[in-house]
């Protein structure tokens, strides 16, 4: 069976929103490996990306395609819970759903890295926690 093109994939599922993971070619490489091998079931965003002028808030229920780097699409996503807390009130489950990290330490100082590079962070900040499970993978 030929490859879909993303253009066929939205005309299929008009309410999906496209993204990428990370904020790189080679991070987000890593991450669509993790989110394929079934070791990442949940991802982290500021909440300053959503609403007015930004992206659309994940929804339960919805299916989103992450897209690789340069823009093909690489696998449909289907949100099964959305949760906005602070930075500061992460938990080691949510860590441990994320599959890239070692422990909730470590979390911290990637995303406060990540955060630092795409608009500041601080332990207050809004986040959103997204679960998330594989519904197609286009490799």
């Amino acid at each position: 069976m030929p490859k879909q093109t993303l253009q066929q994939i939205i005309d299929a599922n008009p309410e999906a929103e496209t993204f990428r993971f990370g904020d790189t070619p080679k991070l987000s490489a890593q991450i669509i490996d993790l989110v394929r091998s079934g070791k990442k079931t949940a991802t982290v965003e500021a909440m300053r990306v959503y609403g007015k002028g930004g992206d659309a808030l994940p929804q339960v229920g919805r299916r989103d395609v992450a897209l690789n780097w340069d823009g093909s699409p690489a696998v449909m996503v289907e949100t099964t819970e959305v949760k906005v807390m602070r930075f500061d009130e992460m938990t080691e489950d949510l860590v441990t759903a994320q599959g890239e990290f070692r422990d909730l330490a470590h979390w911290r100082k990637a995303y406060r890295a990540y955060f630092s590079r795409n608009g500041g962070v601080s332990e207050d900040m809004e986040i959103m926690c997204e679960r998330f499970r594989v519904v197609e993978d286009y490799a």
